[in-house]
């Protein structure tokens, strides 16, 4: 009921709010409807100006496209489709890649949705329920296999899309991956530098691309500057408790390694703990060289060797990728590799 009984007045609090439309906008900026629609979608043939003013009102409205709306009109949901594991790196990792591709996507008409998945289930379910649902334009995955099965069904399915890492694919595809081979291969080097010989390596583990990567650089830095490789027998996939354990071990033994190399912060912290646990200290009795996507093994551990892994730049590049794709863009001219950047 919106009116009050018997006295013929309004009930304003019971009436719904307007949802604000391109009408709404093209009235408050005196711009036509055309003109407004344009300038949200950032059309090149609309002045930076007029878009500006047209997205603080509309940001101020809080006008939202309807999707169903324009799904019915094109054909198209303006989502981009984050497969995104829910146990990835806990230091950041997975916060750094959505708002570095939420970054991206604000000046756009598209919006991110994070699409779950644990690594220990089948990774082909996100996608294919992404494709049977034609619920995305265009889709971001990540620990990319050197023969990635999801990456042949998007091709197959002619889905544009991004990978975050390298695969054997012979077809190109668009990716942005960081340079694991220099950074394994420099690793080693700074290891070395410090009088360590006798290296251990915690990797990624070895179904993923980059863990080739990983793996290579580090081999290809023991054999040119003179150091042996003490094998660990865990991947940073492990709980972390499992790693802090078996550090320990290897630490409290006879084959101790002087030299650890982390390819993830998280492993990191769990092997210091593994070495404080049998006694040892880093920067004393051996280092220990760590990947991260936030500063912050400093804080626990100032002598651990730290080298910076841009999490929020491989999202931008990501999603730039995939909405180029999605224009029409080769898949060559979308690739991208960053290089390790030492703290």
């Amino acid at each position: 009921m919106t009116e009050h009984q018997g006295n013929g007045f309004t009930d304003r609090s019971a009436t719904p709010k307007e949802r604000p439309t391109l009408k709404t906008i093209a009235f408050m900026t005196g711009l036509g409807i055309t003109t407004v629609s344009r300038a949200l979608k950032d059309a090149p043939d609309i002045g930076a100006e007029t878009k500006e003013r047209v997205r603080m009102v509309a940001r101020q409205l809080g006008y939202q496209p309807n999707r169903a709306g324009v799904r019915l009109r094109t054909g198209k949901t303006n989502v981009i489709a984050l497969v995104l594991g829910i146990d990835e790196e806990i230091l950041g990792f997975s916060n750094q890649m959505v708002v570095g591709i939420s970054e991206v996507l604000s000046g756009t008409p598209y919006h991110i949705v994070v699409t779950p998945h644990a690594h220990t289930k089948d990774p082909m379910l996100p996608v294919r329920y992404i494709l049977e649902t034609g619920s995305a334009d265009g889709v971001i995955i990540s620990r990319t296999e050197p023969d990635d099965a999801r990456v042949q069904l998007l091709m197959e399915q002619n889905m544009p899309f991004a990978t975050h890492g390298r695969t054997n694919t012979r077809e190109a595809h668009p990716y942005h991956d960081f340079d694991n081979e220099a950074f394994a291969y420099t690793a080693v080097e700074r290891l070395v530098n410090k009088g360590r010989r006798r290296i251990a390596l915690l990797p990624p583990p070895s179904k993923l691309t980059y863990y080739e990567h990983t793996f290579t650089g580090f081999m290809r830095g023991l054999k040119a500057f003179g150091a042996d490789e003490v094998p660990l027998h865990i991947n940073i996939d492990a709980p972390l408790d499992q790693i802090r354990a078996r550090v320990q071990d290897l630490m409290s033994g006879p084959d101790a390694p002087d030299g650890i190399i982390s390819s993830s912060g998280s492993s990191a912290i769990a092997a210091n703990a593994g070495i404080e646990a049998a006694g040892l200290r880093i920067g004393r009795d051996l280092d220990l060289v760590a990947k991260q996507s936030t500063p912050i093994l400093k804080w626990i551990r100032p002598e651990i060797i730290t080298v910076h892994e841009d999490v929020r730049q491989a999202g931008r590049e990501l999603a730039k990728a995939v909405i180029a794709r999605i224009d029409g863009v080769e898949p060559q001219l979308l690739q991208s590799i960053s290089e390790p950047r030492w703290d």
